[in-house]
């Protein structure tokens, strides 16, 4: 018995060194944490349970043999943050580069299937040089039953992916079927190929930073979410958003009690939207007063900036947050902003979280670069996505609701449950210049008279009237009273049924 108890300290010694302590300095050395170490971070202390800590690589080929490490190059388990269950994986670069073998995938698909089961967000840290060369075709087939996972997964539990280290070649497939991903700043990166591929391919010379850093996959291609400046930042703000998060797709998401009036105004709202139809403003101002305590979790804030999505909580309850930019593009809807919003609701659907949308948009931008883009596709999938959407939907127009757009941004015709304008929303198929100016073409010379009817126009359709006449507007509110008119309507909506007819799936324009 003695015997077994020193060969298993042994064995679990050595597990917990995983390539050796000269490693995990080096590790440290590039301001990056050992795998065990991410983990301690992100859970609760002393809540993880390890699983599989002593499976090791069954490859005997290119003095594989010879070469093994107990746990093969990543930790599983589960554990819980803020008391709640879930399951994690962490790869371990300081062992083969964290490269994936079979009993690598075989460890990581153990623990996805078991959150299935139990029905728990898989949280994965990713830190990998890739497929290990050594295994060929059984490091594929690895990542294959992984991605079969991700698929199966999606829109069941919640997949966080966090990248940090490199991400390389089919590796970043399984991330991109995740729900969220998070980076590091300067110490993660994930491409298809890299810099060197690349430049014997094309001739572009490019650093793995420019080719698929944080900055380049949240700001440029909209691949990654969030980026952050370290790891310790990354695992810490990802405890905090696993807070709004339900565990599963058949629970509602967590209350957290607030001492936040349901039925607090703000009058300073009232004088938020400038006097001048063309001035912008920011609307992440109307975000934070609205939401309990000022507490907005901003999803992919640097990339298509001229919609915002995020999370946040009105009496406690998590609701997602879909709001036009004026600041940025004066809020137009893009291919960008279509996709990232889209994107965002369809998560927030499949997860029975509320969203609240907040309206100020003049329309699509126009260009032969959008057009070329495919923004009639790209616009189509916002639109499918709200239409779609079967959890409690609230809408406030603010200013600008033009067009199409006015349609796409969670109107009523869309099964907008609530549907709300301030006394400043501008309702109506185009801006007046621009209705005036195709409307009395013949008088576009006169100055006076195209001044004359465009203000015309403005009294007749540039408000929220006609569109609340019509009922497509449920009431004019005072912008003070926002908040309490909004938690109003979701408490109304809590008990919501809606379910789309049966099909196998629909067809997303994508």
């Amino acid at each position: 018995m003695y015997e077994i108890i020193q060969q298993l300290d042994k064995k679990r010694a050595a597990a917990c060194l995983g390539g050796g302590q000269k490693r995990i300095e080096a590790q440290h050395g590039k301001g990056k944490l050992s795998a065990r170490e991410r983990i301690d971070l992100l859970l609760d202390e002393g809540s993880f349970e390890e699983w599989d800590m002593f499976k090791e690589h069954r490859c005997t080929d290119f003095g594989m043999a010879e070469q093994r490490t107990p746990g093969d190059g990543v930790v599983i388990g589960y554990g819980t943050i803020n008391g709640r269950l879930v399951f994690v994986f962490s790869q371990d670069f300081t062992v083969f580069g964290g490269s994936l073998s079979e009993t690598h995938a075989e460890k990581i698909c153990k623990v996805m299937d078991q959150a299935m089961k139990v029905g728990a967000p898989v949280i994965g840290l990713n830190d990998s040089g890739g497929a290990r060369i050594q295994e060929g075709m059984d490091s594929l087939a690895g990542y294959a039953e992984v991605f079969q996972r991700n698929v199966m997964a999606s829109g069941v539990i919640p997949q966080i992916s966090v990248i940090m280290g490199p991400c390389a070649g089919g590796a970043v497939y399984s991330p991109a079927m995740t729900d969220i991903i998070a980076m590091v700043k300067d110490s993660s990166y994930m491409f298809v190929t890299g810099p060197d591929v690349v430049k014997t391919v094309t001739h572009e010379v490019v650093t793995a930073e420019e080719l698929g850093g944080a900055v380049t996959h949240t700001a440029k291609s909209g691949v990654a979410e969030l980026a952050f400046d370290n790891d310790v930042e990354a695992l810490l703000q990802i405890r905090r958003l696993m807070d709004f998060l339900p565990a599963n797709n058949k629970e509602k998401p967590p209350v957290r009690p607030t001492a936040d009036p349901a039925d607090r105004e703000d009058f300073s709202l009232d004088t938020l939207i400038p006097n001048n139809p063309n001035m912008p403003y920011d609307m992440k101002e109307l975000i934070t007063k609205v939401v309990d305590e000022g507490d907005f979790y901003e999803i992919a804030p640097d990339y298509a900036r001229n919609i915002i999505t995020g999370f946040a909580r009105m009496e406690g309850s998590t609701i997602g947050i879909v709001a036009n930019q004026p600041m940025v593009l004066a809020g137009c809807l893009d291919i960008d902003s279509s996709r990232k919003a889209a994107r965002f609701v369809r998560f927030c659907d499949a997860f029975n979280i509320p969203v609240v949308t907040f309206v100020d948009v003049p329309g699509f931008l126009p260009g032969t670069t959008q057009e070329y883009g495919g923004i009639i596709k790209h616009g189509a999938k916002l639109l499918y996505a709200f239409a779609e959407c079967t959890v409690p939907k609230v809408t406030v127009i603010t200013r600008k609701a033009y067009g199409g757009a006015y349609d796409v941004m969670s109107s009523k015709h869309l099964r907008g449950d609530v549907n709300f304008a301030w006394p400043t929303a501008e309702i109506a198929v185009m801006g007046p210049k621009g209705a005036v100016e195709i409307i009395f073409r013949s008088d576009i010379g006169d100055t006076a008279k195209i001044a004359e009817r465009t203000e015309e126009y403005r009294k007749k359709f540039a408000n929220p009237f006609v569109a609340g006449a019509r009922g497509f507007i449920d009431d004019v509110i005072m912008p003070h009273g926002t908040r309490r008119r909004i938690c109003r309507s979701l408490a109304m909506l809590r008990d919501k049924k809606l379910e789309n007819p049966w099909k196998k799936h629909g067809n997303i324009p994508l």
